[in-house]
């Protein structure tokens, strides 16, 4: 594709672009249902207020795209790559989202609850004010991770890995522990959570 697709409030359904290297395509509140985008690519394009039904990003790559309050229904993600992807204020139900490759990126007040994230790699990613509740993320990998006023309500989080994490404002209490890996900071907030009051002097 020799130049960016660019488009404002247009409908695509049922389109077939399957392997489509998009580059730095341009979307505004566009409605993309049924669309196949299995294995297509993008770099540094801009979806903002679009919508996605029933979507195929299977095996999809996106390097450095913003995915900007967009609201994904029922797509599946399968084996797809966000690599520095922004993902500010978006919306995901009913999705498949593993397995999935995350490198890095700004996820800052996304929704993604009711979901299975179990063993993905979501370390470093700036989840600040996600809303995870519900959701399945056993084994996954949060190390590094911005979780200030993240939501982990009835969240499974059993062997996950939440060392270096930030969690200000985080309610640990209200997610599903078991043998979930924190470090010293972790603990001692999961302490005071749950009425202690640690001395971290002694």
């Amino acid at each position: 594709m020799s130049e960016p697709r660019q488009a404002e409030g247009r409908q695509f359904r049922d389109e077939d672009w399957y392997g489509d290297d998009l580059g730095a395509a341009r979307f505004s509140g566009c409605t993309f249902t049924g669309v196949d985008l299995s294995e297509a690519t993008t770099s540094g394009a801009v979806f903002e207020d679009c919508t996605f039904h029933n979507c195929q990003l299977n095996a999809s790559v996106h390097t450095t795209t913003a995915f900007i309050t967009c609201d994904f229904r029922r797509c599946n993600f399968f084996d797809a790559t966000l690599d520095g992807c922004k993902l500010s204020g978006s919306v995901f139900a009913e999705c498949v989202m593993r397995p999935l490759t995350v490198r890095g990126g700004q996820w800052l007040g996304v929704t993604i609850r009711s979901t299975s994230l179990a063993k993905v790699d979501l370390s470093g990613v700036d989840l600040r004010e996600a809303d995870l509740s519900m959701s399945d993320l056993r084994n996954a990998s949060l190390s590094g991770a911005l979780l200030d006023r993240a939501s982990f309500r009835e969240t499974e989080l059993g062997q996950a890995d939440l060392r270096g994490a930030s969690l200000d404002g985080v309610d640990l209490a209200a997610a599903r522990l078991r043998r979930t890996r924190l470090d010293l900071s972790g603990a001692v907030l999961l302490a005071e959570l749950h009425g202690a009051d640690v001395d971290t002097s002694a």
